[in-house]
């Protein structure tokens, strides 16, 4: 059955390139204007619960527009845990980084990878861990 319903909206975390001084544990992202897109894969789950045979290959195609250094607009279509489609949209904002790790993306030149943790809800949302890669297309 197909659906689009709103399924995995969730705060995407990921791995940033280690920053240029260890010492600078908490460190402001700039905002600074860019204007890229990138294409997104589907993605890779491991579920909090693996024993109830849900789908961890998530299939599909999605965008990622980043308007500034700290924040990105995200939208796409994937096969769910349900294994069923769903459509997913979402801001990737990340200000702030502790470390080598920040909240939004990790990217190197023109790939890049997407770390999602989705919390469980109910029997409606699977909880787990995802991998999303990505390709920038222009910048």
């Amino acid at each position: 059955m197909n659906s689009l319903r709103f399924k995995h909206c969730a705060l995407l975390l990921a791995l940033a390139t280690p920053l240029a001084h260890a010492q600078d544990w908490f460190t402001k992202i700039e905002a600074e204007p860019k204007s890229e897109l990138w294409i997104d894969s589907g993605f890779w789950t491991a579920h909090f619960d693996s024993g109830k045979g849900l789908n961890g290959n998530n299939k599909g195609l999605g965008a990622e527009y980043r308007f500034n250094g700290s924040t990105a607009a995200v939208a796409g279509r994937f096969y769910n845990s349900d294994r069923e489609w769903s459509n997913y949209a979402g801001v990737i904002w990340q200000p702030y980084a502790v470390g080598p790790v920040r909240v939004g993306a990790y990217d190197y030149k023109r790939v890049g990878v997407n770390i999602g943790i989705i919390p469980t809800y109910k029997d409606r949302l699977y909880g787990g861990i995802s991998l999303q890669l990505k390709l920038k297309v222009f910048e």
